[in-house]
């Protein structure tokens, strides 16, 4: 494996991300296997000679990750990456979904017990595999067939290749949960063209398959019938080229192109609406937007931010514009540190009043705290980015062993 070890020397960390290398592609058919009860068996493998594929395998919860998977999954790729046998990883998801996210009612549920160092260890063990996949040397096959929401973006997107396929629903919909985008969405959604990433992450609006090509979030994309075809074809391959596995994807791939419905066509009032400094800036010209031209998009839009906790979408804002310029060691690290004043009720009950307005009693009626924009002081919002205090870990990345030249 001569030109995985020159890759391995070399490579910049930052030119693996999606975003900033050009190849990036596509992975295989879901294995409908049975449910297990065993933590181990939530994560799969299958063995080919030259590469390895992690299955997610909770199907009944659409492959929702746990501490169990995520910290599962770190110990698979790390193997895997030091296994000079292996040219390259696939990672997909068993069922109708890749992944819908973190388990976030069993988090709820933990906060409730008043186990919080429970979640903060699902959310550093996470993180940290994110980090593992956005600095991973090998070629890597995200399938995203079927809903690929919040975490379940930031386990594959960073990877080198992503597959959309016609039935992947993409979105972040965090804040209508009282939570942030997170798991490295700051990084990746930040670096969409214009001002798309911060309307995907203030509204939480769903991107097809089709969206996801034209904007970069996936580098190929294959109708669900022709993903065998696709796993046959990377069953066969000895390589751990990129090229060689971006031909193979390409050879089985289909050209899309997005229609007139796409959000890609609303690129130009998103940037006009979403650059704006302030999220109340952002709704006002929306409202004048709406008023203008009677766009029923305007004000659906308006619906989704008036429906978000109004101190997450301020949070959330500053965090893609943080993002922006930071790597993604930094971002994770950002993104804990507002994650633990999330779960840890620092400032606002309002990811356990989302979860359960939307997830648990399901009556779609959270009693935000604060309740509007205008009560959403700067201080709030300021001591989510604060560093964490003396007795609070932050958290450790081994930057210096995977990115050295940092």
């Amino acid at each position: 494996m001569q030109r995985f070890k020159g890759v391995l020397q070399s490579t910049n960390s930052l030119h693996k991300f999606g975003f900033l290398s050009p190849f990036r592609t596509y992975l295989a058919q879901p294995s409908y296997l049975p449910q297990y009860d065993r933590e181990e068996d939530q994560v799969l493998v299958e063995g080919r000679a030259n590469s390895r594929a992690a299955i997610l395998n909770r199907p009944s919860s659409l492959n929702a990750i746990s501490t169990s998977m995520a910290s599962r999954l770190k110990r698979l790729y790390e193997s895997w990456e030091e296994n000079s046998d292996l040219g390259f990883i696939i990672m997909k998801g068993n069922g109708k979904a890749f992944c819908s996210g973190a388990d976030v009612v069993s988090l709820y549920q933990l906060i409730n017990e008043g186990k919080v160092e429970e979640c903060k260890s699902f959310f550093v063990t996470l993180y940290r595999f994110v980090y593992l996949m956005g600095t991973y040397v090998k070629p890597h096959v995200a399938i995203l067939d079927g809903t690929t929401m919040g975490a379940g973006a930031g386990i594959s997107l960073l990877g080198m290749f992503r597959v959309a396929t016609d039935r992947t629903v993409f979105s972040h919909p965090e804040t209508q949960l009282g939570f942030h985008p997170d798991a490295g969405a700051s990084f990746f959604l930040s670096r969409l063209p214009g001002y798309l990433g911060e309307y995907l992450a203030l509204t939480g609006d769903k991107l097809n398959g089709v969206d996801m090509i034209a904007c970069g979030l996936a580098t190929h994309y294959c109708l669900n019938a022709r993903l065998p075809l696709i796993e046959e074809r990377l069953a066969k391959l000895f390589t751990d080229d990129p090229s060689v596995v971006e031909s193979s994807l390409a050879q089985y791939g289909d050209l899309v192109y997005p229609d007139k419905s796409s959000i890609i066509y609303k690129i130009e009032t998103i940037d006009r609406c979403f650059s704006h400094d302030t999220v109340e800036e952002i709704v006002d010209a929306l409202e004048k937007e709406a008023a203008n031209s009677s766009d029923e998009w305007c004000k659906a839009t308006l619906k989704k931010l008036k429906e978000a906790s109004p101190l997450t979408l301020k949070v959330t804002l500053r965090s893609i514009r943080d993002g922006r310029f930071q790597p993604i060691d930094k971002c994770l690290a950002r993104e804990y540190r507002t994650t633990v004043n999330c779960i840890s009720k620092r400032v606002s009950n309002d990811f356990c009043e989302g979860v359960r307005a939307r997830l648990v009693d399901k009556d779609f009626a959270p009693k935000w705290d604060p309740p509007t924009l205008e009560d959403v002081s700067k201080d709030m919002v300021d001591c989510f980015f604060s560093p964490l205090g003396e007795y609070e870990p932050e958290l450790d990345l081994p930057t210096s062993l995977r990115e050295p030249d940092m």
